[in-house]
């Protein structure tokens, strides 16, 4: 009798056998070998009640192969990842299943080269929350947090893209006030009552010693970027942490308190223990001052004059973490929170040294570029000041409609109050303007003829669109003045020119947005702040951990993007980036301070690549354990590139599971899990993966043994590699780097397109990545690849 086989183990191997013998065919399902294979495997082929349901082969391969591409895509990527055909059915040797590949992968690239598929643009995309900050940055030499001033984004297939086709009344009072305040503060006008900003350091900062970026001699405190929006006096509080009982923490003998102004030392305060009473008596309103400060933007800093640290406690070697009253209770005082009030009038210039003449902050520089005088009037100077800012704003040359509407703010604002409350009110029109808040091509279609359009019903897109898209891209931001120039002259296309902004654009710190905007999106980096380990399991943890490990991953991209690297040293890599207490935390010795630097590894340290980092493997722990299913699920599909669907709502946790509750480790506990048929097909792939990375705890460190047992790391990839440990596992991605270049492609153009990937972006992905390997795979070509793929270049024509 016929063995009887899964429909997707059937279909998989018919299309294997099938492809070897007839690879472009249009009904390659018409031959007698196939037939002979069909009949006899095809006992059930029709009856799938999986994810496949009514995906049927045969009938695939007898319709028209270039009008099923997307069809024979899913085919490719479950063959790719060696998810299909299942380990327990008959398989090609895998000489047989690579020429099918290759063949399955030659005809659908000759389909998309013939017949280009550019996919569907979003309907409409506003500025996300850091788009917003950054291009209120470029226009207007501005800092600010956008999150004072807008809701979180919404994520979209990985990342903050906001895709919308209207906005919400409560969004929309959101972006009104924010460019009301905005442009108040950029314009830098009077303000009728002083203004105050908060400043939280999180509780469980440990603050024993130096901070990155103040003077040396200091310890703990806290950094902040402040914008004095006028010149004179304001009042700085600064509130000491506490403990449950309201008591101020580590306060014996006495400190001096310390406030910076750009590192520079402009106060000192004494504080000590009360003289009578307890420690919750100590009064906080006696750490507070006004201070002479020049309006613009000052690195403001509060934070203590070190003293010498016990020698009983370097003897004792304690934990590295101090904030927590009980387990693990400061030794010194640590500051809470700075506040910074003002400007209070009735300074005195001279006894406060104060300059005697106004000081231009950098935004007021960049806004008035020109002023009303005997030469121009206030009209003739606000349209210089507008056609400057309207045109990086809205990423285009203005139109005369465009120009009419500023002019008229202006006009209202400068009958009233003067020629800088017209500038403010145009600059506010500015902000709320759909231009500057939303992503909207020009309906500018000229570029390719008629007949073009109606032959392959695509169109380039324009030089200013295209502009636009790569400083979104790159910097998450506007295009520069440069960019902006080259489309106006329509040569920004050019590939050699297009070649040139591209590397440009890396070498500006502005592309550090790469590393914090796509890569703490791609590795969930962004996730990291809300994972707190369990205290009593990992006493050693705290917010300055946190942020070394993360620090850690987002320098390792960083210098990859800076120098130019091959993305695969994103897997396999023999230095990382380190300071003291992450060091510590790793058992690196050699590494002290507070200042990360590039430390150079070796085999007993055990780390090297991001799937060795602390911030990937707590990401991907549970508060008190590992998670193999968690961390193999990662891997696939943010290194592999394979999807996994969702476990059924009506299987427990193991933790649910009484049956599991007393095994001696998380990998027997799984084993059993996976004796469960409705559990073992998903994990039997998450699993193995996860299992491998089992020599590292939750919270990143190496360990031998789990709950005293050996660990065993040994298992098998999908595509059926076996190894015995994370080092085959990285071996295997570097011997076959199309795997983990071609998933990192995808996010990258996921990312840059702002809209999820389809099956028809799959040969432009296909391409990126053969064009890359020339060059080992540089993050360059990747990104250049990236910006002249179909889906980049080419939009749909309406």
């Amino acid at each position: 009798m016929s063995p009887r086989l899964s429909s997707q183990a059937i279909r998989c191997f018919g299309v294997l056998l099938a492809l070897a013998l007839h690879p472009t065919a249009p009904g390659i399902a018409q031959t007698n070998s196939y037939r002979a294979l069909a009949s006899h495997f095809c006992l059930d082929c029709h009856d799938s009640q999986d994810a496949e349901a009514g995906f049927d082969l045969e009938t695939l391969l007898q319709k028209p192969f270039r009008a099923h591409t997307d069809d024979w895509e899913r085919v490719l990527q479950k063959l790719e990842t060696g998810q299909m055909p299942p380990k327990t059915s008959p398989v090609p040797n895998q000489t047989e299943r690579d020429a099918a590949i290759a063949d399955l992968v030659a005809a659908l690239d000759a389909a998309a080269f013939t017949s280009p598929h550019p996919g569907t643009a979003a309907a409409l995309k506003r500025l996300n929350r850091t788009e917003y900050q950054n291009a209120i940055r470029d226009l207007l030499d501005l800092e600010i947090d956008a999150r004072d001033y807008l809701p979180p984004d919404e994520s979209s297939n990985g990342f903050d893209h906001t895709l919308t086709n209207n906005l919400s009344p409560t969004l929309l009072s959101r972006y009104l006030v924010a460019a009301k305040k905005i442009a108040q503060l950029a314009v830098g006008r009077p303000v009728k009552s002083p203004v105050g900003k908060t400043f939280r350091i999180k509780a469980d900062v440990t603050q024993e010693k130096h901070v990155l970026g103040m003077p040396l001699g200091t310890r703990g405190g806290g950094r902040f970027l402040h914008h004095f929006p006028q010149t004179g006096l304001y009042e700085f509080q600064i509130r000491l942490a506490r403990d449950r009982n309201d008591e101020v923490e580590g306060l014996r003998g006495s400190h001096d308190l310390l406030i910076l102004i750009d590192n520079e030392q402009v106060a000192s305060l004494k504080i000590s223990r009360p003289k009578s009473g307890t420690l919750a008596d100590f009064q906080d309103s006696n750490l507070r001052t006004r201070l002479p400060i020049v309006a613009g933007p000052h690195e403001v800093s509060a934070t203590f004059r070190r003293t010498s640290g016990s020698l009983s406690e370097s003897v004792r070697q304690p934990l590295n973490v101090r904030f927590n009253l009980h387990r693990h209770p400061r030794l010194v005082p640590a500051v809470y929170e700075l506040s910074i009030t003002g400007p209070f009038a009735g300074a005195n210039v001279n006894e406060h040294r104060l300059p005697s003449t106004p000081t231009l902050t950098p935004s007021q520089k960049t806004i008035f570029v020109a002023r009303p005088g005997s030469n121009a009037s206030s009209e003739t100077a606000a349209k210089q000041v507008l056609e400057k800012l309207g045109r990086k704003a809205y990423r285009r040359e203005l139109k005369p409609e465009d120009m009419h509407r500023l002019l008229d703010f202006f006009r209202s604002g400068n009958d009233q109050h003067g020629y800088e409350a017209g500038i403010e009110s145009a600059l506010t029109a500015i902000l709320t303007s759909p231009h500057f808040l939303f992503k909207i091509p020009p309906s500018d279609l000229a570029i390719m003829t008629e007949d073009d359009r109606k032959e392959r019903g695509t169109r380039r897109i324009s030089d200013y669109e295209l502009a636009s898209s790569l400083s979104f891209f790159l910097w998450s931001s506007l295009p520069d003045d440069i960019l902006l120039h080259l489309a106006s002259e329509n040569r920004l296309h050019e590939p050699a020119e297009l070649a040139r902004q591209v590397k440009r654009m890396l070498a500006d710190p502005k592309a550090s947005n790469l590393t914090s905007n796509f890569a703490s999106q791609w590795l969930h980096l962004r996730n990291l702040g809300s994972i707190t380990p369990d205290g009593r399991k990992f006493p050693d943890f705290d917010e300055n951990l946190r942020l070394a490990m993360r620090r850690e991953t987002e320098l390792h991209f960083e210098s990859m993007v800076t120098n130019n690297a091959s993305v695969l040293d994103l897997i396999q890599s023999e230095h990382t980036y380190l300071n003291e207490r992450l060091a510590k935390h790793y058992g690196i010795p050699g590494v002290h301070g507070s200042r990360y630097r590039r430390v150079n590894l070796l085999p007993h340290h055990h780390r090297g690549g991001i799937l060795r980092q602390g911030s990937i493997l707590t990401l991907t722990s549970y508060a008190t354990r590992t998670s193999p299913v968690v961390r193999g699920n990662w891997v696939l599909k943010n290194i592999l590139g394979a999807t996994i669907p969702p476990p059924p709502d009506d299987v427990p946790g193991l933790e649910e599971q009484p049956t599991l509750v007393d095994s001696s480790s998380v990998r027997e506990r799984l084993l059993q899990h996976r004796s469960d048929s409705t559990c073992a097909s998903c994990h039997e792939l998450m699993d193995p993966i996860g299992f491998a990375l089992e020599n590292y705890d939750a919270v990143g460190r190496w360990r031998d043994r789990d709950h005293g047992l050996p660990i065993l790391t040994t298992g098998m990839l999908p595509s059926g590699v076996a190894f015995k440990s994370l080092d085959d596992i990285e071996d295997t991605l570097m011997s076959h780097p199309e795997l983990f270049v071609s998933t990192f492609s995808e996010r990258l153009l996921t990312f840059a397109l702002g809209r999820g990937t389809e099956l028809h972006d799959r040969p432009a992905i296909r391409k990126i990545v053969r064009d890359a390997k020339p060059t080992g795979y540089r993050i360059e070509s990747i990104v250049l690849g990236i910006i002249n793929s179909v889906p980049f270049q080419l939009r749909s024509s309406p």
